[in-house]
Parts: C-alpha cells; sequence; structure tokens
C-alpha cells in the first residue's frame, strides 16, 4: 500500500497539501467567528445564521456551477487558483470587518472560492491518475483535508490563549485566567 501511495503523482500530494492548509486556515477563524460577531460586531445569532446560511449555499450552488464549466470546457486548473485565491484573500479581511454585513461579504468572497474550487479539483485529481488509483488517490486527499481541519481549532487555540495582548483578539477580552482555565489545551 506505500509504495503504491507514494507513487501517486506530485498533483494529488500538492493538492493534498493545499487543502490541509486552506482547512487549517478556515478552521483556525470560523469557529471564533460567533465570538467575534457577539463579542467585537455586537452582532446577535440571526445575523450569524443569516451570514451561514447565505455562505453555505453560494457554496453549493457554486459547486454545480463550476462542475458543468469544467465539463464543458475541461480547463480545471484556473478555476482551482481562483477558489483558493478568494478564500486566501478574503479569510484576512475580517479582522478588519467594521460590520457583521462586511463579515457576510468576506463570508460569501470565501465559499464562492470554495463552490469554484471543489468540482474542479475533485476532476483534476481523477485525471491527475488512472481510474485503478483513483479510489486511493481521494482516500489520501479527504485525509489530509480533514487533518487540516483538526489542527486548525488546535492552532487557534494556541494562539487565543498564548495571545499575551488583551483585546487583541475576540477571546483577549477575556482576563488571562479565565482562558487559561477553560482552555482545551494545557
Amino acid at each position: 500500500m506505500f509504495k503504491t501511495l507514494f507513487s501517486l503523482p506530485r498533483t494529488v500530494w500538492l493538492i493534498g497539501l493545499i487543502s490541509f492548509v486552506n482547512d487549517a486556515a478556515s478552521e483556525m477563524l470560523y469557529p471564533l467567528m460567533p465570538l467575534y460577531l457577539a463579542t467585537v460586531l455586537m452582532a446577535g445569532p440571526k445575523a450569524l445564521g443569516l451570514i451561514e446560511g447565505i455562505a453555505e449555499a453560494t457554496s453549493s450552488i457554486f459547486k454545480l456551477v463550476s462542475g458543468v464549466i469544467v465539463d464543458r470546457t475541461r480547463k480545471t486548473k484556473p478555476w482551482i487558483v481562483i477558489g483558493y485565491f478568494l478564500a486566501g484573500i478574503g479569510r484576512p479581511l475580517i479582522a478588519i470587518a467594521s460590520s457583521w454585513a462586511w463579515v457576510l461579504c468576506i463570508r460569501f468572497t470565501d465559499r464562492l472560492g470554495k463552490g469554484l474550487r471543489s468540482s474542479p479539483r475533485d476532476a483534476l485529481l481523477a485525471e491527475s491518475v488512472g481510474p485503478n488509483q483513483r479510489g486511493i488517490t481521494f482516500g489520501l486527499h479527504r485525509p489530509m483535508d480533514n487533518a487540516g481541519a483538526v489542527f486548525g481549532p488546535l492552532i487557534a487555540a494556541y494562539i487565543v490563549d498564548a495571545s499575551p495582548i488583551e483585546g487583541y483578539l475576540p477571546m483577549g477580552g477575556c482576563p488571562r485566567s479565565h482562558r487559561r482555565s477553560s482552555s482545551a489545551l494545557p
């Protein structure tokens, strides 16, 4: 099995690594979103529901749209690059958002990127290998993506807990002793 795994094309490994890093970045930020909206932007649960509902609907719709486009054009890489670019540029802007409406726009952009890249990425993975290696290809990609989703919140928890500046992060307003006692990390 390891011989087959390590014989996979570089494209498969690169897409897996990109998915890992992208998911880690997403999961560092989005678990803190409700707290950020409530404490920094003073938005309520309705705003969070609206933001997440629109964001996830956008992602789902554009997965279908990008899949149809890729089937017709047979071009995957531009859609993958645009999708990851939109996500990468949008996430840091949340830190300077002055209202929940700006967060909605940024989340919309991020999920638009996810929608545009997901189907083309899967098509590229399938095209990169023969039919007899597609199972192991997707079997490698999914765990790499999921590992990013595990490491992201762990990194975020560490950053929030280790932050020396009160008020710097959404949790920064909490007394340091409270942050330590309620932290999931030692």
